[in-house]
């Protein structure tokens, strides 16, 4: 189970940390991306964090303010998100693939459909 938490309502320029909670299996053996969906839109990916945390990648909206992070020990995923801007309004949602065999770091690109579990999301608003 994803458990996501730490979105609400921030003025353009803010910003804001994104936390989804894993249950039921060790985070740190699975990929982990943050998807979002906006109203009429559909849903893309936004970051991603190798399995064995070796990598990340993001969307070009988003490179260079938003960071995505991994706490093992507390089973926890991060999204930092900074200079945020009107466009980034949306539902976020964290999800999870398994890693694969051995000390492979396992890459799924920011395709949804290569993620296995999935949380409920989280409301993002930036407004004025």
């Amino acid at each position: 189970q994803l458990v996501e938490s730490g979105g609400g309502l921030v003025q353009p320029g803010g910003s804001l940390r994104l936390s989804c909670a894993a249950s039921g299996f060790s985070v740190g053996d699975y990929a982990v991306g943050w998807f979002r969906q906006a109203p009429g839109k559909e849903r893309e990916g936004v970051a991603r964090i190798s399995s064995l945390g070796g990598s990340t990648t993001y969307a070009v909206s988003v490179k260079g303010r938003f960071t995505i992070s991994r706490d093992n020990g507390k089973n926890m995923v991060y999204l930092q998100m900074n200079s945020l801007k009107p466009e980034d309004t949306a539902v976020y949602y964290c999800a999870a693939t398994p890693g694969l065999p051995g000390l492979v770091d396992f890459e799924p690109t920011l395709q949804s459909y290569e993620y296995e579990h999935w949380g409920q999301g989280t409301q993002v608003t930036v407004s004025s």
